[in-house]
């Protein structure tokens, strides 16, 4: 790859403030980005964010035909949405063709705040390397984190960072005084990735919310399980 410049966003800045020319990758490790990695996988047309529950299901309602409204507010699915937001409900038959009006909690922040670049990819552990084989042919790229609740959320930062060390890796260089700090916290192989999503503070708050939250969070602690990654 050319000599790529990679930042790090360990929280999403405002919506549409990051630079037009720029590559963005949201991350939203539990679980958006893990969901729509799977969706994506399994025939999804496209996936839109929104910032709020009403306007993805106004927008559902407009175009009824080929578009569900998925997301959640506090972990579980909205009133009226089509989806939630667990990857084990985004199967060939209920996404294959469809436009997904999504709307989370933190995702949607991290895909809004690169409304204007370019491309904008949704990275999680489980397309990890899916995801870093089509970033070695851009030269600006932005990981964008999605955190909880306006925090930095230590799953998605590691994410970022076992992203940002592969492309460092391949000759890519860290932009920002934070770069050092975010690389230490890559994780090194399956097991430190699973450790890491299982033992989160948001991993462990939502398997507390029953076994189906807890299915979820297993399968977001997978390592490459989803082989492609697709643009938003």
């Amino acid at each position: 790859m050319t000599q790529a410049r990679v930042r790090v966003a360990v929280t999403p800045p405002a919506p549409g403030t990051l630079p037009a020319e720029m590559c963005a990758v949201a991350i939203d490790v539990l679980r958006a980005t893990s969901t729509l990695a799977v969706a994506r996988q399994n025939g999804c047309a496209r996936v839109l964010p929104f910032g709020t529950t009403a306007e993805a299901i106004a927008y559902r309602d407009a175009h009824r035909a080929d578009t569900l409204a998925c997301g959640e507010r506090e972990g579980v699915i909205v009133p009226g949405f089509d989806l939630g937001n667990s990857p084990l409900e985004y199967t060939r038959e209920r996404v294959a063709g469809k436009t997904l009006a999504f709307a989370s909690t933190n995702g949607s922040r991290a895909m809004l705040a690169a409304s204007r670049c370019q491309r904008l990819y949704l990275a999680s552990f489980v397309n990890l390397s899916a995801t870093v084989d089509v970033l070695a042919e851009e030269s600006e790229i932005w990981l964008v984190c999605a955190g909880k609740l306006g925090a930095e959320a230590s799953e998605d930062t590691a994410c970022a960072a076992t992203i940002a060390a592969r492309l460092v890796a391949m000759g890519a260089r860290m932009v920002g005084r934070d770069g050092s700090e975010v690389l230490a916290k890559a994780c090194r192989d399956a097991t430190a990735v699973h450790r890491k999503v299982t033992g989160s503070a948001h991993g462990r708050w939502l398997a507390s919310l029953g076994p189906t939250f807890a299915a979820d969070v297993e399968f977001c602690g997978g390592l490459d399980t989803v082989g492609v990654t697709h643009p938003a």
